[in-house]
């Protein structure tokens, strides 16, 4: 159990936690969400041990192991495998002393405790963890040398899921991934046999991967259950209330205020107007909630250019003289959103390059609109950006016929203000620094948008706002993402990068993660069998029984359905939330009842199918 009570920490005289408290259960899995710069990463160190309180306390089971992620894998020569294999602090010194140990009594206890902690299936669970990561059975064998940072943190993440530390701290785990990757830790940390904590932007992954968000807002916690979009609800009409709460007092203060300006004077309503003082005096202020300040992100406008904008006919692309993508037949018109798919080295960057007319075809036909403007963005434009220079000195290099004036509304139309403007970009987030890019990549108005993870480091606010822009934005949209949430939202064609090929994907994004989370290996053929004989008719009593059956199932969906109904209305009591462990239990409840009625559902769906087989 993780016990956080009555924390406050500051930093640089801004509070960031104030008199915070939270209790977390052994073996809950807990996204954590907040606005950038609330402190969520703070809260990690906090609990690790790295920052010291100015009060309260976090407790935690003693001998408990606490695991993140590595700020960074060293470039050395030893292998992935051996690398992560050494994450395994107990394993691997055990391995070493096994080597030298000459003491009987001893060589025995380490061989016991080898098999205890499962080691010599060691190398197998790591060589499962860095492929589900994407990396192939030939690179988990070479060096942390041979990879660029962002393959580094993938092995570093590799690592601290194999050592599987009783509190396990991710912090945006997913920035580093491509989609096959992020669906594949989704998968993984479901499963994951201790506590997680994890703080993401990724509304997908906070949806199937934990079963409850802690929310860190105005500097303190309060821990929701269910998924995000759980979270969401609830929080929403919470704040509905509390918003309803505070109009009502507020026209209760006026109708008091009122009263008392107007008989304060006169003698006769002297003592009616002093106890209407005291009445405003004790009354206890209710806060409106807090409106975050509307994120946007304004695309400008291309003329509209006769289809198709690029057409290829047997294409093929590559690089030194070896063909990648081979065969291309595709075609682009400039109402197009297309989320490419496929595993990594498949060839989507390839077909990204080409695309953008950053590499030239190897052969076949690409013809392209000769009015064609193209913007492009990649995570690896966001590193390249002038450290130094501020983004309104970003702008002036690339517009400089623009007034400042001019370049300044553009930053605000990418959430970027005043003093973001002014702020050398080595000094702005993550999320602040791709914004820039994106306005870069957009500057002259482009027919095709090519977008390669666009969304690591931006906050979820900011990622609805970008699939808003995407929806009224007039070109096509060519995107590569691991935010399945963005991609149901924006694409509406599904191209499968596979086996040197690029093809329309017919089936949906449901299908897709489907597919990737079984493993496409087509299934062996398999004989034929004789026709299984028809089933014999139902009798009356039987249908009789699956009816009962029904009417049983669908009084217990009823039943919980108006259990479910009174829970929200008890939440959305802004008063519930001054007990903090009573809200903690009600929430506890709205959670069980939610399985609840799914499972009924599904017993509900499953009796009326056999009752529609038996004919009744």
């Amino acid at each position: 159990m993780l016990k956080i009570q009555n924390i406050t920490y500051s930093v640089e005289g801004r509070t960031l936690i104030e008199e915070a408290s939270v209790t977390i259960p052994t073996g809950h899995k807990v996204g954590i969400v907040g606005r950038n710069g609330a402190g969520k990463t703070t809260l990690f160190r906090i609990i690790k041990g790295e920052l010291v309180l100015e009060g309260g306390s976090i407790e935690i089971p003693k001998r408990a192991r606490i695991g993140g992620v590595a700020q960074e894998v060293p470039g050395n020569e030893v292998s992935l495998l051996d690398t992560v294999l050494a994450e395994d602090k107990e394993r691997a010194s055990l391995m070493a002393e096994s080597e030298t140990a000459t003491d009987p009594h001893r060589i025995a206890d380490i061989q016991t405790r080898l098999a205890d902690i499962d080691a010599w299936s060691a190398e197998g669970r790591a060589s499962s963890i860095l492929k589900g990561l994407g990396f192939t059975e030939k690179e988990i064998q070479m060096p942390c040398s041979a990879f660029s940072g962002g393959w580094r943190m993938r092995v570093a993440l590799a690592g601290v899921l194999f050592s599987q530390p009783d509190f396990l701290l991710l912090d945006e785990p997913t920035n580093y991934l491509d989609l096959e990757g992020a669906l594949w830790l989704e998968t993984y940390l479901a499963k994951y046999p201790h506590t997680v904590l994890l703080i993401s932007h990724d509304r997908a992954l906070l949806n199937r991967a934990v079963g409850a968000i802690l929310h860190l807002e105005s500097k303190k916690l309060t821990l929701y259950s269910g998924g995000y979009d759980d979270f969401a609800r609830t929080r929403a009409a919470k704040r509905a209330v509390q918003a309803a709460a505070a109009k009502k007092q507020e026209l209760q203060r006026a109708h008091l205020q009122s009263f008392v300006d107007r008989f304060k004077a006169k003698a006769s309503k002297a003592k009616q107007a002093q106890s209407r003082v005291k009445m405003l005096e004790k009354m206890e202020t209710i806060t409106a909630p807090e409106d975050a300040a509307r994120v946007v992100f304004s695309f400008p406008e291309p003329e509209e250019l006769s289809p198709p904008i690029i057409n290829m006919e047997g294409t093929s692309v590559g690089y030194d003289g070896k063909a990648i993508l081979q065969r291309l037949n595709l075609r682009i018109d400039q109402d197009d959103r297309i989320a490419l798919l496929g595993r990594n080295g498949e060839g989507k960057s390839t077909l990204s390059k080409l695309l953008s007319n950053r590499l030239d075809p190897m052969g076949g036909q690409i013809t392209r609109h000769n009015k064609l403007r193209i913007g492009f963005f990649a995570q690896h434009q966001v590193d390249e950006l002038h450290l130094n220079e501020t983004p309104l000195q970003h702008l002036q290099s690339a517009l400089p016929d623009f007034h400042p004036p001019k370049l300044r509304a553009k930053l605000a139309g990418f959430g970027l203000g005043a003093d973001q403007a002014d702020t050398e970009v080595g000094r702005l987030s993550g999320g602040q620094k791709a914004r820039l890019s994106l306005l870069l990549a957009t500057l002259d108005a482009p027919h095709l948008l090519i977008l390669d993870e666009p969304t690591n480091h931006l906050d979820i606010e900011s990622r609805e706002a970008l699939v808003e822009a995407l929806t009224a934005y007039t070109g096509a949209v060519v995107l590569v993402s691991h935010d399945m949430h963005l991609l149901s939202l924006v694409a509406d064609r599904l191209w499968l990068v596979k086996d040197g090929r690029v093809a329309p994907y017919e089936e949906d994004l449901d299908a897709y993660r489907k597919l990737l989370l079984q493993g496409d290996e087509k299934p062996k053929a398999e004989k034929k069998e004789k026709p299984a004989p028809k089933p014999k008719k139902a009798s009356r009593d039987e249908i009789l029984a699956l009816r009962a059956e029904v009417r049983k199932c669908e009084e217990r969906v009823g039943k919980l359905t108006d259990m479910s109904k009174k829970l929200q209305v008890k939440l959305a009591n802004p008063e519930l939330y001054e007990d903090k462990e009573a809200a903690v239990v009600w929430q506890k409840k709205y959670g069980e009842v939610t399985e609840a009625m799914d499972r009924a559902e599904a017993l509900w769906m499953d009796a009326l199918e056999k009752l529609e087989q038996a004919g009744g």
